[in-house]
């Protein structure tokens, strides 16, 4: 029974490993697209993105109720390598996710002054207030 249980815990952390992995790939991806400018490749990327934290969260909740179950007896035999492998591939994750999180942060203020700069040249003018017909000027915001 134990056996079976490692067996499982040890697949388990086999499937989260790959998830990471593919995690990371989604990131890069994500990024490279919003170098690019293509919406379409981003859009994709966010959805397999979406798709792989819910599962990886799922295999997250598994995985430690399991330990909490076999916890009173004698401690379970992880394959010390596979947990080496998942903690690097999670510390390399956490890097790509700063890095994607400092890229939206700096995209989304960009994106927020190239909007505030051609709202004032969309063509809207204003006129003088007054009895007289005043000159027509644009108005520019920064």
């Amino acid at each position: 029974m134990i056996s079976t249980s490692v067996q499982d815990r040890n697949g388990k952390l086999e499937e989260y490993l790959q998830l990471l992995h593919s995690m990371s790939f989604e990131l890069e991806r994500a990024i490279s697209a919003i170098s690019r400018n293509s919406v379409e490749a981003l859009e994709e990327s966010l959805v397999n993105q979406e798709a792989f934290s819910t599962r990886l969260l799922e295999l997250a909740d598994d995985v430690s109720a399991h330990s909490r179950q076999i916890a009173p007896g004698p401690p379970a035999a992880v394959d010390e390598g596979l947990m080496c492998r998942v903690t690097a591939a999670s510390d390399t994750l956490q890097l790509l996710n700063r890095r994607y999180a400092a890229l939206l942060k700096y995209s989304s203020r960009s994106v927020a002054l190239m909007v505030s700069l051609f709202n004032s040249y969309q063509g809207n003018f204003q006129e003088d207030s007054g009895s007289r017909l005043g000159p027509q000027t644009w108005s520019c915001q920064m």
